[in-house]
């Protein structure tokens, strides 16, 4: 896993790094790294000599990255402008540096750009952009270069304006974000939590780090980690040749209801499309459940259900005396459960707490942003990985936010950013086949936090592949599992079955 650290913790490495170097190396390393990714992007628009380059220059180290950089590429012929946001306060050395390199600095943006480096403030920076700042970037709309387009635009180390420990994106009196809206930034030394959670994610663009030797003096715990494909790889639980479908796990769901019987269907999905190797099911729609997939085992209630290794509870199950009576069922077993949608919705009156403080077996929470503010009483609000980690120390569960860059948070205050969210997945049941997939990988036996972002990757991926045919259905993100899930489950010696 990645790991994304917090401006302190930042701070302090380059501290301790620059102490063991000669003065300036380190802005030297960022910018020649800052340049380098520059020219590769100019590259694709004609090349960097001629290109037109603007350089947003604030206060301190981040506008003297970007001087440093302008000046290798005034070097390479490219024609680089600075527009000093805060003249006093310019980094001297780095201004210095393009001026010799034949750099200009100017009052206004020059009539072609190709280039714009966001160099207006790094991860010292509060609060939005205002004043000059945020004129000259909305500015930045009707810029164009010399193939007509508008110019690519580059952050240095985080786009300027957004909370960077948070990913939080201030926004100004016309509802627009107050920050800088980047298509590559280039981040030195390691991630920080703007670049990869929250709404500021979507502003980084694509995401290029840029090693400047910080990695060995960061200590602590980083704000959170970012999944990747290997992780999921190295967690998916494979069955060996001994297994049967007892050995790989049973998962029960108390989903759906004769109202919504769609739910039970996309939650059993979810759960056969997991490494179990029994489902089992109980609810009001166990016909429905049957016809549409015969492998399952249904009845009618919680009670009548026999052994399971996890519950899945809630997707679609009301919330009237009965239902409430099969959540307190679940939560009374001694297994693993996912509790989804109208299963949180029975928690919100706090007439089941005793029965969650009780539980020894882990809870995973599945809330989406309106069910966390019912719970908790407010909105997640800027700080999604501190609302995550506040709901899982509450409850002692662990929470899975559900949300463009789903957080996962643990009751002892790790935390976990999915990169995988599309927006084709803000549809209705897709959060069931999530709560499925969930519940079949506890019941393998895979540890609370561990499911969750597994589940979580996975699901993202599906519904990326399910919007590749066009607009995507929950069903649709269902069988699309089955193809994500494609490279874990084939049987690594397939090849050498096939020819015994």
């Amino acid at each position: 896993m990645r790991a994304a650290w917090r401006v302190t913790d930042v701070r302090a490495a380059e501290a301790a790094l620059m102490a063991t170097l000669p003065p300036g190396t380190l802005m030297h390393r960022a910018a020649a790294g800052l340049a380098r990714r520059c020219a590769l992007l100019l590259g694709d628009r004609g090349g960097v000599y001629a290109a037109g380059v603007l350089l947003l220059v604030g206060s301190g180290d981040n506008g003297g990255d970007a001087l440093y950089a302008g000046a290798h590429l005034a070097r390479r012929g490219a024609a680089v402008h600075a527009l000093l946001l805060n003249p006093e306060r310019a980094h001297a050395a780095g201004l210095a540096a393009l001026r010799a390199a034949g750099g200009r600095v100017v009052d206004v943006p020059p009539a072609r750009v190709d280039l714009v480096l966001d160099g207006i403030v790094g991860i010292g920076g509060a609060g939005g952009l205002r004043g000059p700042a945020l004129a000259v970037v909305a500015g930045l709309a009707t810029a164009r270069g010399r193939d007509g387009r508008r110019p690519t635009v580059v952050a240095v180390d985080v786009p300027s304006g957004v909370a960077v420990d948070t990913g939080d994106v201030p926004t100004g009196p016309d509802g627009r974000p107050s920050a800088v809206t980047a298509d590559v930034t280039v981040a030195f030394g390691c991630l920080k939590p703007a670049l990869v959670v929250g709404p500021a994610a979507a502003l980084a663009g694509q995401v290029e780090l840029v090693d400047i030797g910080l990695g060995p003096w960061l200590r602590g715990t980083p704000a959170l980690r970012v999944t990747e494909w290997s992780d999921v790889a190295a967690g998916w639980p494979r069955p060996g040749p001994a297994a049967e479908k007892y050995t790989r796990g049973v998962v029960g769901l108390a989903t759906g209801s004769a109202t919504y019987p769609g739910a039970a269907l996309l939650s059993v999905g979810g759960a056969l499309a997991g490494p179990t190797g029994l489902v089992r099911y109980a609810g009001s729609a166990r016909a429905e459940v049957v016809r549409r997939y015969p492998s399952v085992i249904a009845t009618d209630r919680v009670a009548d259900t026999g052994r399971v290794q996890a519950w899945v509870c809630g997707s679609g199950l009301g919330t009237d005396a009965p239902a409430a009576t099969e959540l307190r069922c679940v939560l009374a077993s001694a297994v693993p459960v996912v509790l989804d949608a109208d299963a949180l919705t029975l928690l919100v009156d706090g007439s089941m707490a005793e029965r969650l403080r009780r539980r020894d077996a882990p809870i995973v929470l599945t809330p989406h942003d309106r069910e966390y503010a019912r719970l908790c009483g407010e909105a997640p609000g800027g700080d999604r990985v501190g609302a995550a980690l506040k709901l899982a120390a509450w409850t002692n569960a662990v929470v899975l936010l559900k949300g463009d860059r789903t957080v996962v948070g643990t009751p002892d205050g790790r935390a976990y950013v999915n990169p995988t969210g599309t927006p084709a997945l803000a549809t209705g049941g897709t959060g069931d086949v999530l709560a499925g997939l969930l519940g079949s990988l506890l019941a393998a036996g895979l540890p609370a936090a561990r499911a969750a972002v597994l589940a979580a990757y996975l699901h993202g991926l599906a519904g990326r592949e399910a919007a590749r045919h066009g607009p995507a259905t929950a069903p649709d993100v269902a069988a699309a599992l089955r193809t994500v899930l494609a490279p874990l489950t084939a049987d690594p010696a397939g090849d050498d079955h096939q020819g015994k």
